[in-house]
């Protein structure tokens, strides 16, 4: 069977019509989409430089970039976007279909520099500032960028490192070419250099950012993301909560949103989640100070701001909600608390809830994964406790397909591989058609690799493929484990991987992060898990540390722990 998005089905023809009727926001239409007819948004703009436009338009002096001492408004976005890309198209050559590296922290430099990237009708590529030297080598080698922008720190590390005569230049040295090309008045905001950059016919589908996939199972790939992904990623999610909202009469908040980059602009969370998202419904983006995120800073940040809205990864909100100063904070501006990237389990759902009892009917939790735009499902309260475990039902326009080993659909409950279709299904990987042939077919199916079940439209995440251990021919997912482990007052933290063995294939390691001066033991934990989960299921090790390894945008890094096994 094939899981879509029905909520607006529910609805009252009044709403209906005022919401999703004809000329409305959220019509629904379809068309054409890389060959395949597919479910798009008939009022969507067409590219992000047309988003860009049209957000100074409509918002005009609200803040859009908040960050130190600097505050970009929407009104002077443009006209700096306009600057940014004058330099890059006089000074560096970009045009139209040229790739731009970008490998640096989250500051408003870097933001708009995305845009004036877009502007061009280039493409920017979305490097992890912390990788090597080589590392940037070879991402570089695989899309071959015209140039690199990056932090300081980054330009110091490619000093003795050669990346195939790429020309190099820090994310303050483009600011500064920018400034000086201000107009003679000194405004910020809009100049005649904005008619000195030619506009350039984009479609839709042309690609608009490429994101690199993991690379802790092997050389990452470069998912390419259209501007019609980015689109259909905001106003999916948008249509979504919205028409659940009417139907549960959950209050929509003060109509501004302010939002904290929590997440990496090289990570399609930070990129889409907050970045592009912010411009298309006018949100106001607040950015920390430099360096690894902060807990503490996080807190503060949202008093001092007003924050309304906080999107964030799961170890990031168990941070916040186990903060020993979290009451001490005025969080009375936070309206909803949401995120993704990997598995919410359901004891960290109730904990959110009753440690921020305001924001417990705004709990939401995505699904999803850079090839998708970072969005395919979305778990929202009211949630039955059956369905706590679950990543929610399809967003707006999207399909959903369990399939089993032979390619085919399975009935509800069956585990199989998710395979995912809409509009924010990404472009491919780029200059990898083989890799894209294996995940992607000509329908714009996605097979994601990731193992779950649908029940009634909801879909349960089991595993993802590469985490699946076999042990004694029985397939044992690792998030079910995980999220028992957890519910136990002395585990904070846990990740389950599988280990060699000699008869039984593979067996459960557990690994955990307990609360200071706990002393569970191996036993204590394997009769925890065996309350609720079958005997197979039962860690055979467990192992205790003081933190688990996870990369900057906190997945743990589950083949270190099997690489560190003793």
């Amino acid at each position: 069977m094939t899981a879509r998005w029905t909520a607006d089905e529910q609805l009252d023809p009044t709403w209906r019509d005022g919401l999703l009727g004809p000329g409305t926001m959220f019509e629904l239409t379809s068309d054409d989409v890389c060959g395949a007819v597919l479910p798009v948004f008939a009022q969507r703009p067409r590219s992000m430089p047309e988003v860009l436009a049209d957000a100074a338009d409509r918002y005009g002096d609200r803040p859009y970039l908040v960050g130190g001492d600097r505050t970009i408004t929407f009104a002077d976005a443009p006209g700096v976007v306009a600057r940014l890309a004058d330099v890059l198209r006089t000074r560096h050559g970009i045009g139209p279909g040229m790739r731009v590296g970008l490998a640096g922290g989250v500051s408003s430099a870097h933001a708009l520099t995305v845009w004036a990237i877009a502007r061009l009708g280039a493409v920017s590529a979305a490097m992890n500032p912390s990788w090597t030297a080589s590392e940037l080598a070879i991402a570089s080698t695989l899309v071959e960028p015209t140039l690199l922008v990056v932090d300081d720190a980054v330009a110091e590390r490619l000093c003795e490192h050669e990346i195939a005569e790429v020309p190099v230049i820090t994310f303050a040295e483009l600011e500064d070419s920018a400034l000086a090309a201000e107009a003679p008045d000194g405004s910020p905001s809009r100049g005649g250099v904005e008619d000195r950059v030619p506009s350039h016919e984009i479609d839709e589908d042309d690609p608009f950012v490429i994101v690199y996939t993991s690379g802790t199972t092997g050389t990452p790939k470069g998912a390419t993301l259209s501007h019609r992904n980015a689109i259909a990623f905001s106003m999916a999610a948008a249509a979504t909560s919205a028409v659940h909202s009417i139907l549960h009469e959950i209050p929509r908040g003060s109509g501004t949103t302010t939002v904290i980059a929590a997440s990496p602009f090289f990570h399609v969370s930070g990129l889409l989640g907050q970045l592009t998202n912010s411009a298309v419904w006018g949100s106001t983006i607040v950015i920390g100070p430099p360096g690894r995120w902060d807990p503490g800073s996080h807190l503060a940040l949202t008093e001092a701001h007003r924050v309304t809205s906080w999107s964030i990864v799961p170890t990031q909100l168990w941070r916040l909600i186990d903060h020993p100063d979290l009451d001490r904070f005025d969080l009375s501006s936070l309206e909803m608390v949401g995120g993704g990237g990997a598995t919410f389990s359901p004891d960290l759902l109730r904990r959110t809830a009753a440690r921020l009892p305001g924001v417990a009917m705004t709990l939401r939790v995505g699904y999803g994964m850079t090839e998708t735009s970072g969005s395919a499902t979305l778990l929202q309260p009211p949630v039955p406790d059956d369905r706590l475990g679950s990543v929610g039902t399809p967003v707006a326009g999207t399909e959903i397909r369990i399939l089993g080993p032979d390619g085919r659909a399975v009935p509800d409950g069956e585990i199989g591989e998710i395979s995912i279709r809409s509009a924010q299904v990404f472009l491919g990987y780029w200059g990898d058609r083989g890799a894209t042939a294996t995940v992607l077919d000509d329908d714009r199916w996605y097979r994601t690799g990731d193992f779950g079940r649908l029940d009634d439209d909801h879909l349960t995440l089991e595993s993802r493929r590469r985490d699946m251990i076999i042990r004694g021919g029985e397939n044992v997912y690792p998030i079910e484990i995980e999220n028992r482990l957890v519910e136990h007052p002395d585990i904070v933290d846990a990740a389950v991987v599988g280990l060699d063995h000699p008869t039984l294939g593979q067996e459960v390691r557990a690994v955990i992060v307990t609360t200071d001066g706990s002393t569970i033991s191996t036993d204590d934990v394997r009769s925890w898990v065996g309350v609720t989960l079958a005997r197979h299921k039962v860690p055979t090790v467990v192992d205790v540390v003081d933190d688990l390894p996870r990369n900057e945008t906190g997945k743990v890094l589950k083949q270190a722990l099997v690489d560190t096994a003793g």
